[in-house]
């Protein structure tokens, strides 16, 4: 499939496909069956999405440089494209109490979670962009957990960074319904409360987490989430995978204000693809200033994306260069229906 625009035709009727009628009956499927055609499609699309392949694989290597070689980054990118295609499978177990996706997925550090709930004020749980990420909260969550998590579903905005986050614009409404009952719908069921969407000129969303962890339940956010333009005078300019990267410190600012404990946690997929494992780690130092104890939770997520690059879903190059790592291309405008 070429990058003209018949080609992006079949990319978006394909993609829609896989996920309202493929996926479902994959996730159906034994497990090990189910992931290895979910694998295969994403070797399909990893050697006929050309134009995409080639983006990844230079992305991955302005960011990581010397750490991969040319070889190497190919084979990040393949694993990529897999990966994904696994994560729509992981959605659509979602379903009898999460019980199919559950019985795949070991919690380790499960005794971290729970120590921080028996104190009674809440926990935080602290991740990225990472692997099967929202799909792995509902499980936390149906495994006795109760998870809110703060973040903005990418189907409600466009993003051109030329002009910022705009809203629901150029996004149309077909496509917020389709994703809402393709992808948000069955990832909400199991959580707690629905997503605290942190939005422009919403000081609310900081009391709605408090609130949640006055409940003693898990709130959780992603850190690697590039800030809005009216927000990157509160980001902090950390290192990040050799680079700077300006992010948000206010996980620790909750955490601070709330005595809430502030976890980390990465969700791994297994070499058999079917299998996945939640690392959650003891309580973060919270002494010492907060750029200090930002710092440690960003040492984290670089060390998480440098053990296991393909997990990572932020390397195409707009979020690339929302994130400061890569120079922005004016030209290229991007938007897609997803969730953060």
């Amino acid at each position: 499939m070429g990058d003209n625009p018949t080609g992006r035709l079949l990319r978006s009727v394909e993609g829609v496909a896989y996920w309202a009628a493929v996926a479902p009956v994959l996730a159906r499927l034994p497990a090990a069956l189910g992931y290895r055609i979910a694998c295969w499609r994403g070797d399909l699309l990893f050697w006929g999405e050309a134009g995409k392949r080639t983006e990844l694989v230079t992305n991955v290597r302005l960011v990581l440089g010397n750490e991969l070689s040319p070889a190497a980054a190919q084979r990040v990118v393949r694993e990529w494209f897999r990966l994904s295609s696994c994560s729509t499978v992981d959605v659509k177990r979602l379903r009898h109490g999460a019980r199919p996706l559950r019985q795949l997925v070991e919690i380790r550090g499960r005794e971290h979670l729970e120590a921080a709930l028996a104190a009674g004020k809440g926990a935080i749980l602290c991740s990225a962009h990472f692997g099967s990420h929202a799909s792995g909260l509902s499980v936390l969550h149906a495994s006795g957990f109760p998870v809110t998590h703060i973040g903005r579903w990418d189907h409600n905005y466009n993003y051109d960074y030329r002009v910022n986050y705009n809203r629901r614009v150029g996004v149309s409404s077909a496509e917020r319904w389709f994703w809402e009952r393709a992808y948000a719908r069955p990832v909400r069921r199991y959580r707690q409360r629905p997503n605290i969407e942190p939005w422009p000129g919403r000081p609310q969303v900081a009391m709605q987490a408090a609130a949640a962890l006055r409940a003693n339940e898990v709130v959780s956010i992603s850190i690697d989430a590039p800030p809005l333009d009216n927000e990157r005078a509160r980001a902090l300019d950390v290192p990040f995978l050799g680079h700077r990267a300006r992010l948000l410190p206010g996980v620790v600012t909750l955490a601070q204000l709330t005595g809430a404990p502030l976890l980390m946690g990465f969700l791994y997929r297994g070499t058999d693809h079917h299998h996945q494992v939640w690392e959650i780690s003891a309580p973060v130092p919270l002494d010492g200033e907060t750029a200090t104890t930002f710092g440690r939770c960003v040492a984290e997520v670089n060390a998480a994306i440098r053990r296991s690059p393909a997990h990572w879903n932020f390397w195409r190059t707009v979020n690339l260069a929302r994130l400061g790592l890569i120079e922005p291309q004016p030209d290229r405008v991007t938007s897609r229906g997803a969730a953060t």
